[in-house]
């Protein structure tokens, strides 16, 4: 495909703009000459070439609603395209961030309201909407613990973090001036009791643990793992990042979890990837309400209101009150299929991720062979040793299919992982001419392993030089 540059032709438009009838004045008079652009090298189209041109460009994307998206701990999941358009209402697109509170009655409604409604999903006493993002909730749920232990007078330096974590666990902990100890895994892919026993002290303020994990597996000691943590004193924290798998199903603090981080943008019906818009809502239990961010919303005789009295607060972790409008969606997808849609939603994501790993177990190994939860992690050690094959080149080989490829090389403990969450979203047909290429290319691994390596051959360019395109990209097109 030509670059827009290269279809310029001198003198072509794409607009036909009427002469001006405002008198003409001498800018470089009144602005400077410094401010001018006179050269402005810009290309010159007729207007079917300009819409063509970025129509064309548009194709060559590819997202969720093209095809299937098996990004592993990602959930690309497809969103209800009503929930976009009740986000798009003007009453809630049209109303300005500092308007008083009595013209936001029903916006603060809807806060108000969500806010109740994943308490009752996960099981937590009290919930804020503001954090941006996943990470920065798990960077203000890790804030609240620093705090909770300072106002008990412990000076607690130390969060366990297992070996499968996502690596925003690390990095917020880091931030909040914490110690990292790394948690080792069992042989079951679950935590190692022992390990656990052995580092938990009273210099531990949390372990953070994501539940399922990024094996997609459920912790079957969670209960156990909950009772070590408390019993010297610390908090356990929840990375919501994988709550596809467990919605109606069991709720985290249920199961002994303090605090808990979601990705709303996951989870609950917001497009996901593409830098944003993001949306990390935390829970907390009764213990660590005071702490959390404000201002909060109260109600009192059926009227909504902000509040800044809460003496323990962390205070304010982001400009106004989160992102709204992924709020809105949300809220409009929980509201829409209600309890039991999600529930059904979690019952179909993990018989999705179970029949993709049944029917690729016989074509690449299964590092842990048990009943996965949203996604399952299989290695291509097998291509490796047999043919020089490795897990990048399978994932390039699924664009010459038409599949964008999984999470790859993640979870670290697992050597040349492949990562698929297929969601719940995907039909049986979809799920099965996805396992076909993937068998396809587990056996053209045996039989022309430089035809797999040499992939993808479909693409407007082809193999690239992975280490050069990091350290040196060239993202500027000269003449």
């Amino acid at each position: 495909m030509e670059l827009i540059f290269e279809i310029s032709k001198p003198g072509r438009v794409a607009a036909d703009v009427p002469a001006s009838d405002v008198p003409a004045v001498n800018i470089e008079e009144i602005i400077g000459s410094k401010y001018l652009r006179d050269e402005l090298d810009l290309p010159e189209v007729a207007e079917i070439d300009l819409v063509r041109h970025y129509t064309n460009l548009s194709r060559r994307n590819f997202g969720v609603d093209l095809g299937f998206y098996p990004l592993g701990s990602c959930t690309m999941k497809y969103n209800p395209k009503v929930n976009e358009n009740a986000a798009a209402l003007p009453g809630f697109t049209g109303l300005h961030p500092y308007a008083d509170t009595e013209s936001a009655q029903g916006n603060l409604q809807l806060i108000y309201e969500m806010q109740k409604y994943l308490c009752g999903i996960f099981g937590m006493a009290e919930f804020t909407l503001q954090p941006a993002a996943g990470a920065h909730g798990e960077l203000t749920g890790v804030m609240m613990i620093k705090k909770y232990f300072e106002k008990k007078g412990q000076k607690r330096k130390i969060i366990l973090i297992p070996d499968a974590a996502h690596g925003t666990n690390p990095a917020s902990s880091a931030l909040c001036g914490f110690e990292i100890m790394e948690l080792k895994s069992n042989s079951e892919g679950g935590v190692d009791i022992d390990h656990l026993e052995s580092l938990m002290t009273e210099d531990v303020a949390a372990l953070m643990l994501t539940n399922p994990n990024t094996l997609g597996l459920f912790e079957r000691n969670i209960e156990k793992v909950a009772a070590i943590v408390h019993g010297k004193g610390g908090l356990l924290y929840g990375d919501g990042a994988n709550a596809n798998a467990f919605l109606g199903k069991a709720r985290p603090g249920d199961l002994g979890f303090d605090v808990i981080q979601l990705n709303l943008h996951k989870t609950f019906s917001t497009p996901h990837g593409g830098g944003g818009p993001g949306s990390g809502p935390v829970g907390v239990s009764k213990d660590l309400v005071d702490f959390l961010p404000i201002p909060r919303i109260v109600k009192k005789d059926e009227q909504y209101t902000w509040t800044e009295k809460f003496h323990d607060t962390i205070g304010r972790v982001r400009a106004f009150y989160g992102n709204f409008n992924v709020i809105v969606k949300a809220y409009a997808y929980i509201r829409s299929i209600g309890a039991e849609g999600l529930k059904r939603a979690t019952e179909m994501a993990v018989l999705n991720a179970n029949y993709i790993k049944e029917r690729l177990k016989p074509s690449f190994d299964l590092p842990y062979d048990r009943i996965c939860m949203h996604e399952c992690v299989f290695s291509g050690n097998r291509q490796v040793a047999e043919n020089g094959v490795h897990t990048s080149d399978i994932a390039k080989k699924l664009i010459d299919y038409g599949y964008h490829p999984p999470t790859i090389y993640f979870p670290l403990i697992v050597h040349e992982a492949i990562m698929i969450e297929p969601t719940e979203t995907e039909s049986k047909e979809t799920l099965d001419t996805f396992c076909d290429a993937m068998i396809a290319i587990a056996k053209e691994s045996k039989e022309n392993p430089e035809g797999v390596k040499n992939a993808p051959v479909t693409t407007p360019v082809g193999r690239l030089d992975e280490v050069l395109a990091a350290r040196k990209p060239d993202v500027c097109w000269k003449r």
